[in-house]
């Protein structure tokens, strides 16, 4: 159903049955319930909704405003309002080395995965200088869309050589639980995060918008040696990471 013919006052408004803007608040709840309005969605502009309904904008105004001081539409300064998210939300730590299933388990979350990419390739240039290999080596690619509590929340490609993973095939639930079981478990990694609009095929696949805010991050980990064990590409959800870091106070 459109949000239009969802909208239509001679569908739900009632001139015995309460306020208008009670009304039309229970009304766009029932759009959010139904999945007319999905979550992570702008909310349509208060002139339209008020063209749709045949209301005033101060009663769409106090509406929305309801909704939003239950938690159901975030209002964001410049932007609109928008459908509050139903993703879990992650604080991330930036100080210690896990894997999405572990960080999972740690919060009492359930981790699963559905595989995107699994086996041995020729490296590209990049992963050829990121992983020291020669142009005649093979590379070990795993990519998985990451999953808590049936939810999506990250699309993860990693290579390593083959020599930390000769078989891509036994990465079941945890590739450091594989790395770890075979001695090598990285132990530091170096990470870069920028912040990106997301791209139509990764936004399918993270079930929001296309357009809507992500986190790419790009992560190098290596073992006690020195040697590089991973180089990983991410695409987080932008509405479900917070990543956090403890800062110091530098010694002069």
């Amino acid at each position: 159903m459109s949000i239009a013919t969802f909208l239509t006052p001679d569908n739900w408004l009632q001139p015995d049955a309460g306020p208008r803007y009670v009304q039309l608040r229970q009304r766009l709840k029932e759009g959010v319930d139904q999945g007319v309005l999905k979550a992570g969605s702008p909310l349509p502009p208060e002139r339209e909704i008020a063209a749709l309904t045949e209301l005033s904008r101060v009663t769409v105004r106090k509406a929305i405003q309801a909704l939003a001081a239950d938690g159901i539409i975030i209002q964001k300064q410049g932007s609109g309002s928008f459908v509050a998210s139903d993703a879990p939300q992650i604080e991330q730590s930036l100080s210690r080395l896990t894997s999405f299933s572990e960080d999972m388990s740690r919060r009492g979350m359930t981790s699963t995965s559905t595989w995107l990419e699994r086996g041995i390739y020729m490296p590209s240039p990049d992963e050829v200088l990121t992983l020291a290999l020669s142009p005649d080596d093979s590379v070990a690619r795993i990519a998985r869309l990451r999953i808590a509590d049936g939810k999506p929340m990250a699309i993860e490609r990693a290579s390593l050589s083959t020599q930390m993973l000769p078989n891509p095939l036994l990465v079941g639930t945890s590739l450091y639980e594989v790395l770890g079981a075979a001695g090598f478990r990285p132990v530091r990694a170096l990470q870069k995060i920028s912040a990106i609009n997301l791209e139509e095929d990764d936004a399918g696949l993270l079930q929001v918008a296309p357009g809507k805010a992500g986190l790419r991050i790009e992560r190098t980990s290596y073992l006690a040696d020195g040697r590089t064990v991973e180089f990983t590409h991410s695409i987080y959800r932008g509405d479900a990471y917070n990543f956090v870091a403890e800062l110091r106070l530098a010694k002069e």
